[in-house]
């Protein structure tokens, strides 16, 4: 059996892990049963990551990430904002605590971008491990465009055929590796770090993520909505939409245009503070 947090010293029910559940599900579109099942858990990440984006507009504004559960309820419920992997698992976890999962948060080292021969990385990652119907399952919603909207099975060395993509889990001398095909190989995403975390490390690992100058999210705007038919992505001014199906649409936008995107697909509150960061990304400085 899972522990229900991610360390002992955080209890279900207690205010940190406190959510208006109803707030919640009205935010993603969420209307079905509410149980600990594993059908429930599948609805609820997909109708998450068709409603909430992934971004973090606000590193590259400066203007950091607070992840105290009431700030993270305030942007991503109140203000309709989206969020980077700690923002998602923190309301992701809490509503699912709230429901009557059991579950546990890790920290992970992403490999996307690092050979596996050189230095590791660091743990700057988010995701849950969650039990349901006798069986554990990965479940990630912040992890922008690279994940399947529908948990994992937690079945090392087995390959699993999602929309999007096909993933696997092998098991490492630290923890677990997350793969997916690519290219006719398997290729690492991130490492799941086998430890019992205190909430300390998240705030330590956010910090890094939100404001050190190497940071890929101070150097580049990401953000993805990922729906049953096609998932929208934007790589600073470059907007992707990839179906399902295979086929894929890929444009350069303008400022204008760049702006109406965030609005219109990502339903994002285009804030007047965030136009000369638009006008900068449209101008491909």
């Amino acid at each position: 059996m899972l522990v229900t947090s991610y360390a002992d010293t955080e209890q279900a029910g207690s205010a940190t892990e406190a959510i208006d559940l109803p707030a919640y599900l009205a935010r993603i579109g969420y209307t079905g049963r509410l149980e600990p099942t594993a059908d429930v858990l599948h609805a609820l990440v997909r109708c998450h990551m068709a409603s909430i984006p992934f971004e973090a507009i606000d590193v590259m504004l400066g203007y950091g990430v607070d992840l105290d559960p009431a700030a993270i309820d305030r942007k991503m419920l109140d203000n309709r904002r989206g969020g980077y992997c700690f923002e998602h698992a923190s309301l992701l976890r809490r509503a699912l605590h709230a429901i009557g999962f059991s579950l546990e948060q890790h920290l992970a080292r992403v490999w996307i971008f690092d050979p596996l021969d050189g230095p590791a990385p660091p743990a700057s990652h988010a995701s849950l491990k969650v039990e349901a119907d006798g069986r554990l399952w990965l479940v990630d919603v912040g992890f922008g465009g690279f994940m399947p909207n529908e948990p994992l099975a937690w079945k090392p060395d087995e390959a699993q055929h999602k929309p999007y993509g096909t993933f696997r889990l092998t098991e490492t001398r630290d923890g677990y590796m997350l793969e997916s095909w690519h290219d006719n190989a398997w290729a690492p995403m991130y490492e799941i770090l086998d430890f019992h975390w205190q909430p300390v490390d998240f705030e330590i690992a956010n910090h890094y993520v939100a404001t050190h100058p190497q940071s890929l999210f101070k150097q580049q705007l990401m953000i993805a909505r990922t729906h049953n038919h096609a998932r929208h992505t934007l790589s600073n001014n470059r907007f992707k939409t990839a179906f399902v199906d295979g086929g894929e649409q890929t444009t350069d936008l303008d400022a204008q245009a760049l702006a109406r995107t965030l609005e219109d697909t990502f339903g994002l509150p285009v804030t007047p503070d965030w136009q000369p960061l638009i006008e900068h990304l449209a101008a491909g400085d």
